[in-house]
Parts: structure tokens; C-alpha cells; sequence
């Protein structure tokens, strides 16, 4: 672990490497699992606020489970999630040539919103966890389904923080993602 800018970085995002491969996982992600992304709680508000823009892109089920389930919910350990279609894949994902993507997203490309997805599905493979002290850490999640991810990152040799670069200056700026790429120049220099 690693300190940069007052939050707590697993080292492994300089480390291990990772980019997403669609063409083989067909975007397993917003499928599998036991809940619906995680979503910030500001983020539930513009899921409402903005979801008359995302629906012409959803399926007629994932709509029938934002109606039923709403369009975030609290999960058991009370996080707020999307809602998820028959307990597998989110609510706001769509099938395009055989692979799941995010209608938000869809929406965001087309100009149809500003907001581009839950901060968590952009930062994935990174999970952010809120220390007791309000300190801020950036995990890396390995999780099976995306063992493609990993062998396209490996052969590319693209660290995970480099994959998500968009992601971690939407989240953090700039200044964040700098000081990451000299923490690997340090970290590389150290071996």
C-alpha cells in the first residue's frame, strides 16, 4: 500500500495488469454477481433525475425492474446498487452483437446526458472502501470473470491504473493519476 494525496492505493493498480477484452468476456460483469453496482448516494439522484434519457436503451426488463425495484436500492449491507433483472444482471445493461453493455453509457455517448455510469462500473477493477477515519482506499478486485481481462492486460503489459485512466481523473483529477505514474517510475526504479 501506498499513500498519494491523502488516500490509501493498493499497490497492486501499479503492479498487476488488466485491460477489459469484450470480445471475450461479452461483459460478464453486468451480469454476474450477488448485487447491482455500487452507486454513490449522489448518484441515486441522478439515476432518477436522468433516467428518461438511458430507457430507449434498456430492455423491457431491466425497465420492469427499475419500475418494480426502483432505481437504486439498498443492499444487505446497506450500500446503495442498481437494481438488478431476475437477480443477475443489471437493470440499466443491454445486449449489442452478443455482448452486455451499460445504456447509460449508451445515452452519455449519444449526448443525451452528462453523467456516463456509476463511478464504480468506471473504475472497475478498482472498489474504493471508506476507512472509519473518512480515509479513502483504491483496492484492486480480482474476481474470476474477468481472467480475460488480466491475460489482454498481461500481454499488452497495461498496468490497471493506466487502463483506467479516464476513470481515476473523472474520480480523483489530474494531480491523482500524475502522482500515480510516479509512484510506478518509484516502484520500477526500486526493483
Amino acid at each position: 500500500m501506498i499513500e498519494i494525496d491523502g488516500k490509501i492505493v493498493s499497490a497492486d493498480l501499479l503492479r498487476e495488469r488488466f485491460c477489459c477484452d469484450l470480445d471475450a468476456c461479452k461483459g460478464i460483469c453486468c451480469v454476474e454477481g450477488n448485487a447491482g453496482a455500487p452507486l454513490d448516494e449522489e448518484e441515486c439522484g441522478i439515476l432518477a433525475r436522468e433516467y428518461p434519457r438511458y430507457t430507449p436503451y434498456m430492455t423491457p426488463e431491466g425497465i420492469r425492474a427499475v419500475e418494480a425495484q426502483g432505481f437504486a436500492l439498498l443492499d444487505e449491507e446497506g450500500d446503495w446498487t442498481t437494481p438488478l433483472v431476475g437477480g443477475a444482471e443489471c437493470a440499466y445493461s443491454y445486449q449489442e452483437n452478443g455482448v452486455t453493455l451499460c445504456a447509460i453509457e449508451k445515452a452519455f455517448r449519444a449526448g443525451e446526458t452528462d453523467f456516463r455510469k456509476p463511478i464504480s462500473c468506471h473504475l472497475y477493477p478498482i472498489r474504493l472502501a471508506r476507512f472509519s477515519n473518512g480515509t479513502v482506499g483504491l483496492n484492486y478486485h480480482r474476481w474470476e470473470v474477468c481472467r480475460d481481462a488480466r491475460r489482454c492486460g498481461k500481454r499488452l503489459g497495461i498496468p490497471v491504473y493506466k487502463t483506467l485512466k479516464e476513470a481515476i481523473v473523472r474520480r480523483f483529477g489530474e494531480e491523482f493519476y500524475a502522482a500515480l505514474e510516479a509512484a510506478e517510475e518509484l516502484l520500477k526504479n526500486s526493483y
